[in-house]
């Protein structure tokens, strides 16, 4: 089994940090005018908002930092770590595509949708096939992985049609999405190698 490197532990830890940190820091900016209940990060994001640098500083590192971890990412299939890097390509993309102050935008939306489906389902992609490999990698904690974070942007679509409590289904996808790469890394560092000993390299 090829081990993971030290590196991708810190690259992986630091996306969520990244990403909450940013929104709480540019919700801060925004002020009491702004409901995370029920507004979407997007609207942190937009030109012309008080914390639209750190919001868009936040994704920008965000998507580094799975780009990083993909590459670091050795036990996991090849699919899987394609699928995990080209999210974080995308969520990167989507910083340099803010939103408009108001109105949609089809470039951002499409980037965040692109970015959405490639996060859900890297878990799946990556699972070992062979059963043999870390418990996060094995085929079930991996499809389950994917299960809930599909389920939880379904619900965010539809909070979003309907007017509901969008924000808050937004940032429940996005923090298993951005957790989830560490949880991988995290058990492929603590799985014993051949020599019995946990991988730290």
């Amino acid at each position: 089994m090829r081990s993971v490197p030290g590196w991708a532990l810190l690259s992986s830890g630091c996306a969520p940090a990244v990403l909450i940190g940013g929104w709480i820091i540019a919700a801060l900016l925004e002020g009491p005018a702004y409901d995370p209940a029920t507004q979407t990060i997007s609207v942190l994001a937009a030109a012309g908002a008080p914390g639209f640098w750190v919001m868009n500083a936040a994704l920008a590192a965000l998507g580094i930092c799975h780009m990083i971890t993909a590459l670091g990412l050795r036990p996991a299939a090849f699919a899987g770590r394609m699928s995990l890097g080209a999210g974080g390509a995308a969520a990167f993309v989507v910083a340099l595509l803010p939103p408009p102050s108001s109105g949609g935008s089809l470039r951002h939306g499409s980037a965040v949708v692109v970015g959405f489906s490639l996060l859900a389902v890297w878990p799946v992609l990556a699972a070992d096939r062979r059963r043999t490999g870390p418990w996060a990698l094995r085929p079930v904690p991996s499809l389950m992985a994917t299960t809930v974070m599909l389920v939880g942007a379904a619900w965010f679509v539809t909070e979003l049609h309907y007017d509901g409590p969008a924000g808050a289904a937004e940032r429940l996808v996005t923090t298993l999405q951005s957790l989830w790469p560490f949880v991988v890394v995290a058990s492929c560092l603590r799985r014993p190698d051949r020599t019995g000993h946990p991988s730290r390299r």
